[in-house]
């Protein structure tokens, strides 16, 4: 099988942060940490696993992140070496284990990609897993596998970046009828924002503001719509293209966050705020959103976040920010805001008075809503091509890519 591997040593890393950020196709030439591999057909490692042959393979701004060597260092003890990359996928059974029920060969399938205790081989499940927040395991890197949050991140499963990968009985999910290949490999990132809006739904009066217009920021727009939200909502896009997108998708007002753009006097118009400049061309605002969705990850969205809030205004961070410097703290403690942070979705999300699988919930919204988020992949690739789409991804804007994904036939 042909697979693109996250190879971590000192010497591959020592030369991507050196000459990749001089010469970016460097970091994916394979004299840095991604490696091209021919790798064997993986063997189910249980009788409750799976071998998924894939079909659709996304590429998330996390992998992105993890080629260009900024993850951050916290992630190391979680992650197994090498690995293959990609944890948004869609996928079709192969082969099943003798006590893997409800699904077989042809079954076409996502897969939840965490990996936590019951993945694991445990039968006593922590605290976490037991009340279904399996995205707080606290066992990633004990068990029957290496360590690892999710497929794509550790070394016994394989990810979605590979012909083949391995999934557990509890990470399967059929894809619906209704529901075609590209509506589910967005079921992964649609997860995302379920969990997220769920978290802090807002009230209908309230105004919402998210920052982002790539795939996170649209898809938790769209959750915010298929899940009854009547809230204003102001998505804060840093491309024209992404902010006509928000637009056909629900939001009420797309604000472009360009170099020259007043984003910040037209949040303050919607809302009745009142902006003030200081020094270094930051500015302080009185008044703003009630809630905020922070869906980027670097210092100026994160600074936007505290700023455009309103006092005792609600912050939720769904990006993966790593160490982020020249981010004030100031507004925070100032208007005392409430900070929540998300990682990914669990077991339990609460919908119409029962708990959910993220991933159950996202399929069962897109087959009675006209979501069709499918239509945020914009490029898809056959591995092979992976340079070429490196370097469109590179170019984000120029090429008016949203969402890409490689494609196996």
């Amino acid at each position: 099988m042909n697979a693109l591997q996250f190879k971590f040593s000192i010497p591959r890393y020592l030369i991507g942060m050196t000459l990749g950020k001089l010469y970016p196709p460097l970091l994916w030439s394979g004299l840095s940490c991604l490696t091209p591999c021919t790798l064997p057909k993986p063997v189910l490692p249980g009788n409750k696993w799976a071998l998924i042959r894939t079909r659709l393979g996304g590429i998330c701004g996390s992998d992105l992140s993890a080629i260009y060597l900024h993850l951050s260092p916290y992630y190391l003890p979680l992650t197994s070496f090498p690995y293959t990359l990609g944890h948004e996928n869609m996928g079709v059974v192969e082969e099943t284990g003798s006590k893997l029920v409800g699904f077989q060969p042809g079954d076409r399938v996502v897969v939840t990609p965490g990996l936590p205790c019951e993945a694991r081989g445990f039968n006593t499940l922590c605290r976490y897993c037991e009340q279904g927040e399996t995205n707080l395991c606290e066992r990633m890197t004990e068990g029957d596998l290496a360590a690892g949050l999710l497929i794509g991140a550790c070394r016994d499963t394989g990810g979605s970046w590979g012909t083949y990968f391995l999934a557990h009985q509890s990470q399967l999910h059929h894809v619906p009828v209704e529901v075609s290949d590209e509506d589910a490999l967005m079921a992964e990132p649609f997860a995302v924002g379920i969990h997220a809006v769920l978290l802090d739904f807002p009230r209908n009066e309230e105004t919402v503001l998210i920052i982002g217009g790539g795939t996170i920021g649209l898809c938790t727009l769209a959750a915010l719509r298929a899940l009854g939200s009547q809230a204003r909502i102001v998505v804060l896009a840093r491309h024209s293209f992404q902010a006509e997108k928000a637009l056909e998708m629900g939001a009420d007002l797309a604000v472009h966050a360009g170099r020259k753009s007043d984003y910040y006097e037209q949040i303050a118009h919607l809302t009745g705020a009142k902006v003030s400049p200081t020094l270094f061309n930051k500015k302080v605002v009185t008044g703003g959103v009630d809630l905020t969705l922070e869906c980027v990850g670097t210092h100026t969205s994160l600074d936007d976040a505290l700023r455009l809030t309103r006092n005792a205004g609600r912050v939720t961070l769904l990006s993966v920010p790593g160490e982020v410097h020249g981010v004030d703290l100031t507004p925070a403690m100032n208007k005392e805001l409430s900070i929540k942070a998300t990682y990914a979705y669990h077991n339990a999300e609460p919908y119409q008075g029962k708990p959910w699988n993220a991933f159950d919930l996202a399929l069962k919204l897109m087959t009675e809503k006209p979501l069709h988020l499918g239509q945020l992949i914009t490029h898809k690739f056959p591995l092979h091509e992976y340079g070429r789409a490196l370097n469109l991804l590179r170019r984000r804007a120029g090429n008016q890519i949203i969402k890409a994904a490689f494609e196996f036939k």
